[in-house]
């Protein structure tokens, strides 16, 4: 007599949970780095650099978990059977934005303005196939969010929930897409981000006790 034994299969409410911890632990992670590591100014140097130097796989692995709870989360979603966009191309918007913060471990920046220690105090007059691959997957990053909270913004029967999506989007695209000045971009996009890790985390927890 043979027994069979089977895997228990997560949760969708486990699944949506991965959506709360990912909203929480990029912003958190990184901003208690950006306070702490000797060298780095938040005015002058943005969240990813701190990918590099003696203490940059702290945030390499910040990327790297916060894209696989996303990931997770877009099962969770794709599981929720939500009705319309929300339903069908939520859940490959925020698939495409944890790929992306995985990537954003992978593909590190190129020392710039004195960051880490012993950098140019400049920017490189040629950016490195990592840097420009890290910039790629951080505009995919932040768009695919930005599109996802237009799709969210009616997934959910509550006034307060369309008002905070549609704003979220909007303003993280003025804060980040615009070609505004080169000397508040690190200040912008780390706005932008906890813009969007907040609606993420939202968006979950909503979900998550709907």
């Amino acid at each position: 007599m043979t027994s069979t034994h089977t895997r228990p299969v997560p949760t969708v409410a486990k699944l949506l949970n991965c959506g709360v911890l990912a909203g929480f632990l990029f912003p958190v992670a990184s901003f208690a780095q950006a306070f702490t590591r000797t060298g780095f100014d938040l005015r002058r140097h943005a969240l990813s650099s701190l990918d590099l130097g003696d203490l940059g796989w702290l945030q390499v692995a910040n990327f790297a978990l916060t894209g696989v709870l996303a990931c997770a989360f877009a099962i969770g979603v794709r599981r929720a059977s939500l009705p319309g966009l929300a339903g069908k191309v939520g859940p490959i918007l925020i698939g495409v934005y944890g790929v992306a913060m995985v990537g954003g471990g992978v593909f590190t920046p190129d020392p710039a303005l004195g960051w880490p220690a012993g950098a140019p105090a400049g920017l490189p007059e040629h950016a490195s196939t990592h840097a420009v691959l890290h910039t790629i997957v951080g505009a995919s990053a932040f768009l695919s969010l930005i599109v996802a909270g237009l799709v969210f913004a009616r997934a959910l029967p509550s006034r307060v929930w369309t008002v905070h999506s549609l704003a979220s989007s909007l303003a993280t695209f003025v804060i980040t897409v615009p070609p505004w000045s080169q000397d508040s971009a690190s200040l912008r996009f780390a706005a932008g981000a906890i813009l969007i890790s907040s609606w993420l985390a939202t968006l979950a927890w909503r979900l998550r006790t709907r």
